[in-house]
């Protein structure tokens, strides 16, 4: 398996670190709403200054196409990154030219320093090699510490890590050591949860892990469309007609996997979609014409249960139900206490990310109890289907 250099494999002391972060964080009237991706990146950034790097730091924000955006300028990222490092952090008001350089050339050993938005430039979502060669030209090494944008082939996470020695900082490390160990080197018996509304977006991530699995269990609004698939009637319940099909070629290539596909075989229904609607739980094969399955009931998640209980490691993406609206969160919050549990006795390694599966995951109160949640994204369902990730493969070591 490739292997990745880490700020280990670096002599950093009184060196220029260029520093890929990921500070595309929520805003609200010009002031950061949510710490949660700079309390990431910061324990990297902490660590190079304490060993006298001079670090500067480089982040896209927002969608500014190219052009000087001031509603996404990172300046207000400056005293919320300051804070979580411990340290003061200078601002550049662009990410290379003149006013960038000098005020890396004014930088000492221990100090930080971060750059404008780099979607500022036109270049960095065309990775061009040139705007590269600026930022490299600012630097000694280059560090990513964003694997959230690394499925993106741009400037800044690509192209300028082959213009220097590179390597993974402490957040991509931790996301690149789970995520190998969860689906490139698993120990088995693997099982992936993946739930959600639709089939038509995890399509490549479906035929890619039912190849690669013992278990695939499937929640969400996706597995109505595979109990159609198997001749089900699923009444009201939200289904994607036109990837019925697709559902089946899943199903076939379980088969020729040896892999068990493990889909609800009791549901939560009711007559409306709404928080505290009358429901009933019923066998798959019970749905009536105005029904609408909302959440996976509990003979499911028992068998679940007896699945999990020879599983060595579980990969997750997406909820069993409609997690946000009660009563329909209920079989998400056991499924994930299961997973916990397990965890926690160090039966299990287990690897959640998405979005939606962070949010339920928190709301079930164990996200801190899982191996790894990954907060990447995109990144994520890529590394999921199978892809390789640009901003990772520029890091490795073959």
């Amino acid at each position: 398996m490739p292997t990745f250099r880490t700020l280990d494999d670096l002599q950093v002391a009184g060196k220029r670190v260029l520093v890929r972060a990921d500070l595309n964080v929520p805003m609200k009237d010009g002031a950061v709403t949510d710490t949660a991706r700079i309390d990431r990146q910061a324990p990297t950034i902490a660590e190079l200054a304490k060993k006298g790097a001079r670090i500067v730091v480089c982040s896209h924000f927002d969608r500014p196409k190219g052009k000087v955006v001031p509603s996404m300028s990172l300046k207000p990222v400056a005293a919320p990154l300051a804070k979580a490092v411990g340290r003061p952090v200078a601002f550049a008001s662009d990410c290379v030219g003149k006013v960038a350089e000098e005020a890396v050339a004014k930088l000492k050993d221990g100090d930080v320093l971060l750059l404008e938005n780099t979607r500022f430039h036109a270049g960095e979502e065309k990775n061009d090699p040139e705007l590269a060669k600026q930022m490299a030209a600012m630097a000694d090494f280059y560090v990513n510490d964003a694997f959230s944008s690394a499925h993106r082939a741009h400037a800044s996470t690509e192209a300028v890590a082959h213009l220097l020695p590179s390597a993974a900082g402490r957040s991509m490390q931790a996301e690149l050591t789970h995520l190998q160990k969860a689906l490139n080197d698993p120990e088995r018996p693997l099982m992936a949860v993946i739930g959600g509304a639709k089939v038509s977006t995890k399509i490549a991530l479906l035929e890619n892990l039912v190849k690669r699995v013992e278990t695939l269990v499937i929640g969400g609004a996706m597995a109505n469309t595979f109990l159609v698939a198997e001749g089900r009637k699923v009444g009201k319940s939200l289904y994607e007609a036109d990837h019925v099909e697709t559902a089946r070629r899943v199903i076939a290539l379980s088969t020729n996997s040896g892999a068990a596909i493990v889909l609800p075989t009791d549901a939560v229904v009711a007559k409306e979609f709404k928080a505290g609607a009358a429901s009933r739980v019923i066998a798959v094969d019970q749905v009536g014409a105005d029904d609408m399955i909302l959440d996976v009931g509990p003979a499911t998640i028992r068998e679940f249960e007896r699945f999990l209980h020879n599983t060595r490691t579980v990969v997750w993406n997406g909820p069993l139900g409609a997690f946000e609206t009660e009563p329909f969160d209920k079989g998400t919050v056991a499924a994930a206490k299961l997973v916990a549990q397990r965890t926690k006795a160090g039966n299990l390694l287990s690897v959640a990310g998405g979005g939606d599966t962070v949010a339920a995951l928190n709301k079930a109160g164990v996200a801190d109890e899982f191996s790894y949640v990954s907060t990447a994204g995109g990144a994520f369902l890529e590394w999921l289907e199978g892809l390789e990730l640009p901003g990772v493969e520029a890091l490795m070591v073959k």
